[in-house]
């Protein structure tokens, strides 16, 4: 039989009273205990910045290296434990060298690109979490199609759950929410009419993967309007991944590429600070480990090839000269013998560029070294003569040159055509052979390497023009034998012409004709 007890009202205040001050009195020990938990982390993290603090002041540690091993076995017990225990919760470790500089990038509008599997699409998925302990963070990754961002998709899964405990993925939305309300949004971009989706729409971060898959700038260059936000604790960013070639590696080459080498942060011309980061398949470890990947790469076509492994942002589809390399083909200027034949080829134009391109003859083995070019628009005849003088100061011998023979036609004018121009101006010139075919089997042929793994053709790293043409300028559609005209091709025609004049080192015979020439000490004699 249970003992029933009866309290009166102000007995079961009091109790409950004492209860509450019960639950109370734990609620502070559990706090106290919890604020002393909190307290002795942050000592500890205090103490290990210090440590760290330290060893850069007194420089002891190396580039790329926080803490040395001897450093860290000095650190207090709680020290260490507490570097263990964050060691332990490590999401995700950022690869050395390029994949690190991406991430810390402070500039608005970065390209992180080169080779394929330089771990490009982790960054991406990385980069956008810098700021997802802020409310108003809006970030908004793309792709060229749906299906393409499922690969996307499935890596988030595997990492955002992990580095942020309570995120959750809408997947009719493809929405991921995070616990302090920031989101992040897949979406994609098949044609440019589809960026008006984002109409309306503001972000504070936006990335585009594989951005030469689109063929015009107009799809970045309006999304770059979406970016803002009120919130002074976030800044605003552009993020961009990319593959050399591609039907936009020409406009992406020109806005990331050409204004800047690589690596060093410039401002465009709408006066946002941009980067461009190359990557390389050795910077990502996991691929590179078993040389399966790069075995893959390495059967590709030659363009590809170019592109995909190593890199290349020069080459494109369609190139009339593939087997041109930069590395082999491209020399540090040198000063050479004097007494080497020289030659210069010459394409002129008024409206576009005149282009002059000189080259010396290696007697050893026939090499032709191109050591100097002219490239400049709106030059008359005498301006061009004049020129072509001062480039030649230094010059010991007189050098013997082509002309496109259209120089020479008349056009309705009085005055002296520009080879007249030239020639009366004391420069030696002939017509120059226009065989357009055959001058591009000669390029090619002087493009081949020789018996001792030498190339025919050398080009000082000091001709830019030259050297940009012959990376870029594409195989005519309609005529495949040929290259395309309407691509700049003024320095590659100038070199064309200088090669189809068959170039030769003279004889000693000769040589010693041309020193020893008799010539009568009156002029008038025999007259």
């Amino acid at each position: 039989m249970t003992r029933q007890y009866n309290y009166s009202i102000d007995q079961k205040a009091k109790m409950a009273a004492r209860k509450a001050v019960k639950e109370k009195e734990k609620e502070i020990k559990r706090l106290k205990k919890n604020l002393e938990n909190k307290t002795t982390r942050l000592k500890a993290k205090k103490e290990a910045l210090g440590v760290v603090q330290r060893a850069e002041t007194d420089k002891v540690s190396t580039k790329g290296t926080v803490m040395s091993e001897n450093q860290f076995d000095t650190l207090p017990k709680k020290v260490k434990t507490l570097l263990e225990e964050e060691k332990e919760r490590i999401v995700f470790k950022p690869n050395t060298g390029p994949q690190t500089e991406f991430l810390a990038a402070g500039e608005q509008d970065v390209l992180y690109g080169g080779a394929a599997g330089g771990g490009k699409s982790y960054a991406m998925l990385v980069d956008p979490l810098r700021y997802m302990h802020i409310k108003e963070h809006r970030a908004l990754l793309l792709r060229k199609s749906m299906p393409e961002l499922r690969e996307l998709i499935d890596k988030s899964r595997e990492l955002y759950p992990k580095a942020f405990t309570g995120a959750k993925f809408r997947e009719v939305e493809k929405i991921w929410r995070f616990p302090s309300g920031a989101s992040l949004e897949f979406g994609y971009l098949d044609r440019d009419a589809d960026v008006y989706r984002y109409q309306g729409q503001s972000y504070t971060w936006i990335g585009i993967d594989e951005l030469t898959q689109y063929p015009t700038e107009f799809p970045l260059q309006y999304l770059q309007s979406r970016l803002r936000t009120t919130n002074k604790d976030i800044k605003c960013f552009i993020r961009c991944t990319a593959n050399p070639g591609g039907v936009g590696g020409s406009w992406v080459k020109k806005r990331y590429l050409d204004p800047s080498p690589p690596n060093e942060s410039f401002i465009g011309q709408d006066k946002i600070t941009r980067k461009f980061i190359p990557a390389k398949l050795d910077d990502n470890p996991y691929l590179a480990e078993d040389g399966k990947y790069e075995k893959m790469l390495q059967s590709l076509p030659p363009v590809q090839k170019k592109q995909l492994l190593d890199g290349n942002w020069d080459v494109s589809e369609g190139a009339a000269f593939v087997e041109f390399d930069y590395d082999t083909h491209c020399i540090d200027p040198y000063e050479l013998p004097k007494r080497w034949e020289r030659f210069k080829g010459i394409d002129y134009g008024y409206a576009s560029e005149s282009a002059v391109i000189w080259a010396a003859l290696d007697p050893q083995d026939d090499t032709l070294i191109v050591y100097r070019e002219l490239y400049q628009k709106g030059l008359t005849g005498e301006d061009l003569a004049t020129k072509i003088f001062e480039y030649e100061k230094e010059d010991k011998l007189s050098v013997r040159g082509v002309l496109d023979s259209a120089a020479w036609a008349r056009t309705g004018t009085t005055g002296p055509t520009v080879g007249e121009a030239l020639t009366l101006a004391g420069h030696k010139l002939r017509r120059a052979d226009k065989n357009r075919i055959q001058g591009k089997i000669q390029v090619h042929e002087r493009l081949k390497l020789n018996s001792k793994g030498r190339p025919r053709l050398q080009i000082f790293k000091s001709c830019p023009n030259l050297i940009k043409e012959l990376q870029g300028i594409p195989v005519d559609p309609n005529k495949p034998e040929d290259v395309d005209t309407k691509a700049p091709d003024h320095a590659y025609d100038a070199l064309r012409y200088l090669i189809m004049s068959r170039p030769r080192t003279i004889s000693s015979y000769e040589e010693m004709q041309q020193i020893k020439r008799w010539t009568p000490s009156d002029p008038t004699f025999g007259y």
